[in-house]
C-alpha cells in the first residue's frame, strides 16, 4: 500500500515520537519551515511536539496522542518526525494499527524512527519512508542533494535510479551552519557482485534489532536490506556492527535475503572500506547475493530518501554498479 504522493499546497505534520522538537533550535525550526515551504508545503505541528521531559522526550501518551490525529487528520497528507532520538519502540503496543491502515499517507523519518517505519509496515503493508526528518531541512549547506530524492521519492512516481553525492559531511552542523566541513565523496563500494530486485526492509541497524522476536518486525523473505549505524559505538562500530548484522542474518527468512545496501560510515567509526569487506566476507549467508557499501543514508549527510516496503534492484557487475528504487 503506497501513499498518495505530495504536491503543492499539501499540508504536512510535524511529531515528536522521540526526542523533541524543543531541542531544535528557533533558527534552524525557520530554515527548516522555510525549506518546506520552498517545496510548496504547509507546516503543522502536533499538540505535544514540544513537550520534554528528563530524556527530552514526551510521555507515551501524548507521542501517541500525537500519531493518532496527525494520521486522523484528513487535512494532512504526511507526517514527518521532528528528529531520531531513543525511545520510539515505547509507542509500537500502544497504537492503533487499524487507524493507521484506513488512513494512509506518508511517514518519514530516520534513525530511532526507523522503529517505527518499520513496525507500520509489518503490521499494516503501509510503505513508509527512511528520509530526512523536519530538523534535517534546517541545514543551510550542503542540502541539495538530500532534498532531490526527497522530492523523486515523495512526490512523483516514477522509478529513479540512485548516484553518489559529489561530497558529504559529518560535523554537527546545527551547532555551526558556518563552519562546515565536506569531504569529496569517493563513490560506491562494490563488495559482491551480483543482480537482485527485493522489497526494501532496513534504516538504522542497532534500531531494527529492538524488533526482533516481535510482531513489529517486517519478513525478510524477498528483501533488499538498506542498513547504516551510527557513532554510538564510536572505536567499537565494527564489532558492533558486525553482530549486529549478524543478529539480522540469524533471523527466520533471512535465506532469502537478495541484496544488500550499507550506508555510510561516520568517520568517528573509522571503518574503512578494508573493515566493512572484512566483515561482509565473514558472513556465509551473503555469499552469492549483491552487496554494495558507501551509499548515501545514515547519520552522515546528504542521504536520499528511500521507501520501507518498496521495491530496489541492485546490479553489480565489473565496472557496473547501479542501484534504482523501483515502487515507492
Amino acid at each position: 500500500m503506497i501513499p498518495a504522493k505530495l504536491k503543492s499546497g499539501d499540508e504536512i505534520r510535524v511529531v515528536s515520537p522521540a526526542s523533541s522538537l524543543a531541542i531544535i533550535s528557533r533558527e534552524n525550526r525557520k530554515i527548516a519551515e522555510r525549506r518546506f515551504n520552498e517545496l510548496g508545503l504547509i507546516i503543522s505541528f502536533s499538540k505535544h511536539a514540544e513537550e520534554k521531559d528528563e530524556v527530552r522526550s514526551s510521555s507515551i501518551q501524548s507521542r501517541v496522542d500525537d500519531l493518532h490525529a496527525a494520521f486522523l487528520d484528513k487535512n494532512v497528507k504526511a507526517v514527518f518526525a521532528t528528529i531520531g532520538g531513543f525511545n520510539s519502540n515505547q509507542l509500537l503496543k500502544y497504537l492503533d494499527y487499524q487507524l493507521i491502515k484506513q488512513n494512509p499517507k506518508i511517514f518519514c523519518g530516520y534513525s530511532d524512527i526507523t522503529a517505527l517505519g518499520n513496525a507500520i509496515y509489518a503490521k499494516t503493508g503501509l510503505v513508509t519512508y527512511s528520509g530526512p526528518a523536519f530538523s534535517t531541512l534546517g541545514m543551510e549547506k550542503g542540502l541539495d542533494y538530500s532534498l532531490e530524492y526527497l522530492k523523486k521519492c515523495l512526490f512523483f512516481e516514477d522509478s529513479f535510479g540512485i548516484l553518489p553525492s559529489k561530497k558529504w559531511s559529518d560535523d554537527p552542523w546545527y551547532k555551526d551552519q558556518e563552519k562546515r566541513r565536506f569531504f569529496k565523496n569517493s563513490g560506491f563500494l562494490p563488495i559482491h557482485q551480483g543482480r537482485a530486485e527485493g522489497t526494501i526492509f532496513g534504516g538504522n541497524l542497532c534500531t531494527l534489532n529492538l524488533l526482533h522476536g516481535t510482531d513489529f518486525m517486517p519478513s525478510l523473505k524477498g528483501t533488499i536490506l538498506f542498513l547504516e549505524d551510527d557513532e554510538m559505538a564510536r572505536e567499537f562500530t565494527r564489532v558492533e556492527f558486525d553482530r549486529n548484522l549478524q543478529s539480522i542474518l540469524h533471523l527466520p527468512g533471512a535465506e532469502e535475503i537478495r541484496g544488500l545496501v550499507i550506508g555510510r560510515f561516520q568517520r568517528v567509526s573509522n571503518m574503512t572500506p578494508e573493515k566493512i569487506i572484512k566483515v561482509i566476507e565473514t558472513k556465509e549467508e551473503l555469499k552469492g547475493i549483491p552487496v554494495i557499501a558507501g551509499v548515501d543514508f545514515g547519520h552522515t549527510t546528504p542521504h536520499i530518501t528511500f521507501p520501507i516496503g518498496g521495491t530496489a534492484r541492485l546490479i553489480i557487475g565489473k565496472g557496473r554498479v547501479e542501484l534504482e528504487i523501483v515502487k515507492h
